[in-house]
């Protein structure tokens, strides 16, 4: 609801108040009540407003464009916003970034209201092809593949959960021939972002890190104490010596309100640098070629064309799917693809768009205290909205189970410290219908299988578990389906396609069956609940391996971790897209920085890693371009810095 609305609404319902005391014969006031009822909504409506304030953006530049701009960066999400931030340090280069939507909407700052910007204007609202494999139980057959469309990117939608990956997930980007990758290589990298501290050499980082409000303390407990009857632990952070196990991961959070990178990178620095413009709702539509040199950048902008030329590079940052889609409408990628829809063929590079990799998820829905459960009233909900405006604390300052992670080795033949699944938990407090239905139909789910769920939930409280796919061996393919960009491109996800990847998940299942049966659950009448899908309920015995791997077919959803599309690795890699230092193979000055670089999806929420390569991609430019100048905060930048000097 817009904030107009939201006004009109209250003061609609102050008055309609005021009539009804006056109908039902109540004693007359003299005004001074009613006075601070309306102070009270002022009070309130002023609250929200202070939520995201625009001051927290950087301007919309609206200026000339004529002249070149040293760097344009393309995307002003998690990568793209770090690069363009770290560019811009240094006062003698102009930096242009160009971002297709504009400023988030006040719902994308409440932690409990992430699942609510899925198929609005704010995010792209892709879908991937149908499939006999997978996400049967979603509407048409297809998987909804939302990207973020406004600044911070994905990064201004997502859970918000920050976890890194582990040692194995670089050490084997290194292994596949991407020099200067491995874990000791990228973690001062991650380091470098989120120190709060900085001094005259090294500016501070500008992730914000914090624990997230605790609710439901009951629901968390129950799932680690019957973790802990299987033998799995609880820990205090994921990091060397403990990959497994479950902790509270911390959150890219301050105060209730989401930290995304347009926020710390961008916003907190626009202001002091007029050598950084940021242009909304600017949709990149080409890059135009001299040889293998960009020159300029096409871009629409409110119906109008417009070119910006460059004179230093440009640095993609949009995204897994929408980089390669302009990669490939710019006459880079398969030849004969390229051919096909006539796009003249600037550079032969079939990995474009392959490699396509995500967390596939199979999602369980357990539930909890039947006929016992405490339900969700009006009055909580009104009191967690009050919390929040006033406090920024409560129930809507956090997503309940959600910062509990979950990270398991399924595989009882292999004794690796390393996981295979990861676990999401997402609570639905009895009665509490509009949150489980802002969850579904965000996910897209088949409309019988939600009013399954609610009836469900009039009893019981519900828990879902994500079963999530560490290591996915199958991979997907991006191809334009025209070379109009306002056309989505065709997506196919080619989920469990793999029998290792099915396999995989099937022992993620058994887990939960087994968490399930603990004391801890059966203290709670856990039980999974049963969805009826006709196909699955004619194949025998309930919960049986041909059961399951027929829900799976129905239950697949996304965890939004598209990656790997424009692929890193040296140019003896027939697959690879850019090189070690992410400049794409056959340019002189263009490079990629987001996800889609990732040669294997990290095993692990990938925010984390995406800021890291807006890091390293950042580094890798003042090196070649031999930044050695005065820098925005007063220091110098001295190049081709070591890791050991962060």
């Amino acid at each position: 609801m817009s904030q107009d609305g939201f006004h009109n609404l209250n003061f609609e319902a102050l008055a309609i108040g005021q009539n009804q005391c006056g109908a039902a014969g109540s004693a007359t006031a003299i005004g001074l009540f009613s006075g601070m009822v309306t102070v009270l909504l002022q009070s309130l409506l002023s609250a929200q407003c202070l939520i995201t304030p625009a001051s927290q953006w950087p301007v919309d530049y609206s200026g000339d464009l004529s002249t070149p701009y040293d760097f344009v960066v393309i995307g002003a999400g998690s990568a793209g916003s770090v690069v363009a931030s770290r560019l811009s340090e240094n006062p003698e280069w102009k930096v242009l970034v160009l971002e297709a939507g504009g400023d988030p909407p006040v719902e994308s700052e409440l932690p409990a209201l992430f699942f609510g910007l899925q198929h609005t204007e704010f995010t792209w609202n892709y879908f991937t092809e149908p499939s006999d494999e997978a996400c049967q139980g979603m509407k048409d057959g297809r998987c909804y593949w939302p990207r973020g469309r406004m600044l911070g990117g994905s990064g201004a939608a997502n859970a918000m959960l920050y976890v890194r990956g582990n040692r194995k997930d670089f050490d084997g980007w290194s292994a596949m021939g991407n020099q200067g990758w491995s874990y000791d290589e990228v973690l001062p990298y991650f380091e470098h972002s989120v120190t709060p501290q900085g001094n005259a050499t090294h500016p501070k980082g500008y992730v914000t890190l914090s624990p997230f409000e605790r609710q439901d303390d009951s629901i968390h407990q129950l799932i680690i104490d019957g973790a802990q009857e299987l033998g799995v632990p609880y820990v205090e952070r994921f990091e060397e010596g403990s990959e497994t196990g479950y902790a509270h991961v911390p959150g890219t959070v301050r105060q209730g309100q989401r930290m995304s990178t347009a926020k710390g990178y961008l916003g907190a620095v626009a202001k002091t640098r007029p050598n950084l413009h940021v242009v909304k709702k600017a949709t990149v539509t080409k890059l135009n070629f001299d040889g293998n040199v960009v020159t300029s950048v096409n871009f629409e902008r409110a119906g109008v064309s417009h070119q910006v030329k460059v004179t230093k590079e440009v640095v993609l940052s949009a995204g897994a799917i929408d980089s390669p889609a302009l990669l490939l409408r710019s006459g880079i990628g398969p030849s004969q693809q390229l051919e096909d829809l006539n796009i003249p063929v600037n550079i032969d590079l079939p990995g474009v768009g392959r490699n396509l990799q995500d967390h596939v998820i199979v999602p369980l829905f357990l539930r909890l205290d039947e006929g016992q459960a405490e339900t969700i009233t009006e009055k909580d909900k009104l009191d967690g909205i009050y919390e929040y405006l006033i406090h920024r604390r409560g129930p809507l300052a956090t997503h309940s189970t959600a910062s509990l992670v979950a990270f398991i080795n399924t595989n009882k033949s292999s004794d690796s410290v390393y996981p295979d699944t990861e676990n999401h938990h997402l609570f639905f407090q009895r009665g509490n219908h509009a949150s489980l239905e802002l969850f579904t139909k965000g996910l897209y789910f088949q409309d019988s299988y939600i009013e399954t769920l609610q009836v469900y939930l009039r009893d019981s409280h519900l828990l879902c578990v994500f079963v999530l796919l560490s290591h996915p061996a199958a991979r997907g393919e991006l191809h334009l389906k025209s070379t109009d960009p306002k056309e989505p491109p065709i997506l196919t996800s080619n989920y469990l396609t793999e029998p290792e990847d099915v396999a995989t998940l099937m022992r993620g299942i058994r887990y939960i069956e087994s968490l399930e049966q603990t004391k801890a659950l059966r203290d709670h009448r856990a039980e999974l609940a049963r969805i009826p899908i006709e196909e699955c309920d004619q194949l025998g015995d309930y919960r049986s391996e041909e059961y399951w791997r027929c829900y799976a077919r129905y239950f697949t959803i996304t965890c939004y971790h598209q990656s790997g599309t424009v692929k890193m690795g040296p140019s003896t890699d027939p697959e690879a897209c850019v090189s070690p230092r992410l400049r794409v193979h056959g340019t002189e000055n263009l490079r990629v920085a987001d996800a889609s670089i990732m040669p294997a999806v990290v095993s692990a929420n990938t925010n984390a890693a995406t800021v890291m390569i807006g890091e390293r991609a950042a580094h890798f430019i003042r090196e070649d371009n031999l930044d050695s100048v005065a820098g925005a905060d007063g220091g110098k930048w001295v190049p081709h810095m070591h890791a050991d000097d962060f």
